[in-house]
């Protein structure tokens, strides 16, 4: 089955330091592919190099059969990557209903209009309302963002990912931040996600990639020194050191 995405190759230097280094990563529709590392291993710069964020120095990336390695942000965006980050980027000051439109307006290339207030858009309306109610949202619609636990503000973020309709998805540390119950919840949230898109998952809780992923790359020192299983990883020598004095691998 041919990937929905392929990278190959990737490097992004910095003068003499190579954050990511020759990196070959596939993700395909219906799977989540957990990407894991010790701190400062160029995850969040290979999640960057693949938004368009970051120029990449040496590599292509491939989205389906369209070579996007020189494409803009908004390009790829347009081509179908959405991206969630570490720190909530939503707007604290507004409902979680416009949050949402607001990414529904992007994706459907629709004007802002200050005099007229978006909610009025009936067809947006609805667009937004399929995808809070995807997530569990739609009881808090018309709650300010800002008032609502930090749980329930991951996934704001994420419903306007979703809203942006894309085919790919890239999420880095989705649960960061999160306590036991909460994790729970979003990891269900993704599991229930995962046969519409193909996911990239950056994460610490370990846990949560066990309970997530099919496959596992272990980024050290920007190479990809491992690619298996959920199991391999657990019964790998190699994961271990890596993590080793960080945090534990769970049985």
């Amino acid at each position: 089955m041919s990937a929905l995405l392929s990278v190959r190759g990737l490097v992004k230097r910095y003068g003499g330091l190579l954050v990511t280094d020759h990196v070959d990563l596939d993700i395909h529709l219906g799977e989540i592919h957990a990407v894991i590392g010790p701190n400062g291993a160029g995850k969040t710069t290979l999640v960057n190099q693949i938004v368009g964020e970051v120029p990449c120095d040496q590599g292509k990336i491939t989205l389906g059969s369209q070579d996007i390695t020189r494409w803009a942000v908004a390009r790829r965006a347009r081509a179908g990557i959405g991206r969630s980050y570490q720190i909530n980027s939503i707007i604290a000051s507004f409902t979680v209903l416009e949050n949402v439109l607001l990414a529904v307006q992007a994706a459907q290339g629709h004007n802002l209009h200050f005099w007229q207030p978006v909610t009025s858009n009936k067809a947006l309306v609805a667009k937004a309302d399929e995808v809070m109610s995807l997530l569990g949202l739609h009881t808090q619609r018309d709650r300010l963002a800002g008032v609502l636990a930090y749980g329930q503000q991951r996934q704001i973020e994420l419903a306007m990912a979703l809203a942006m309709q894309p085919k790919l998805l890239l999420l880095d540390e989705p649960m960061a931040g999160l306590g036991p119950s909460e994790s729970e919840q979003m990891t269900q949230i993704l599991l229930d996600l995962r046969s519409r898109y193909g996911i990239l998952l950056i994460e610490h809780d370990m846990q949560a990639v066990f309970a997530l992923a099919q496959r596992v790359s272990v980024l050290v020192a920007g190479k990809v020194a491992f690619c298996g299983s959920p199991q391999a990883v657990r019964e790998s020598a190699l994961v271990r050191e890596a993590y080793l004095g960080e945090e534990e691998i769970p049985a």
